[in-house]
């Protein structure tokens, strides 16, 4: 089934974990940039109005730019991946975007608690086994990822790749 997810790419993560993303989690393949969730899923594509863009791009120009870090390794049986610090920044932008459309919630509503992270691998215990180690030396090399959120994507992925259907700018920075 098609959906569309709201995301926040990371492009500062690409170099160092798309080859472990690509080689154990299935997203990646499918054309999924490095990301963290804001909400998934959400609405199939065909439903994404133009008051859908205008009602999801007035709660995310709420927001201003920050900055992050992905430096600690969180595990799930079957996931490897990096935990997004602060995570705040993240959760607040899952609910407001929640409370604007209230019929969705992350990930369906499965879990209590929303952990903003990035996926390295998943759905299977041995690679993500494997993924572990793996991004372990690539921090233990590079040092903590940082990055910026700067706009939120939301994409979709009805042909089977994933593809951009509206990029989200934040609140633009003022200097004071």
């Amino acid at each position: 089934m098609a959906i569309t997810v709201f995301m926040v790419r990371v492009p500062e993560a690409e170099n160092m974990v798309d080859p472990l993303r690509k080689h154990y989690d299935s997203r990646a393949v499918a054309g999924a940039p490095a990301h963290i969730v804001i909400l998934s899923p959400f609405k199939a594509p065909e439903l994404i109005t133009d008051g859908t863009i205008q009602k999801a791009s007035k709660v995310f120009s709420s927001f201003h730019p920050f900055i992050f870090f992905l430096n600690d390794i969180g595990r799930w049986p079957e996931t490897t991946f990096l935990l997004a610090r602060p995570a705040h920044y993240f959760t607040d932008m899952t609910n407001a975007i929640c409370e604007e459309f209230p019929a969705y919630r992350p990930y369906s509503g499965m879990y209590d608690e929303v952990i903003p992270h990035l996926t390295i691998a998943d759905k299977n215990a041995e690679n993500a086994d494997i993924a572990e180690y793996g991004v372990r030396r690539v921090l233990e090399r590079h040092g903590p990822i940082e990055a910026k959120c700067t706009a939120v994507d939301l994409m979709e992925n009805s042909s089977g790749a994933w593809k951009t259907m509206h990029t989200f700018s934040l609140a633009e920075e003022t200097n004071s």
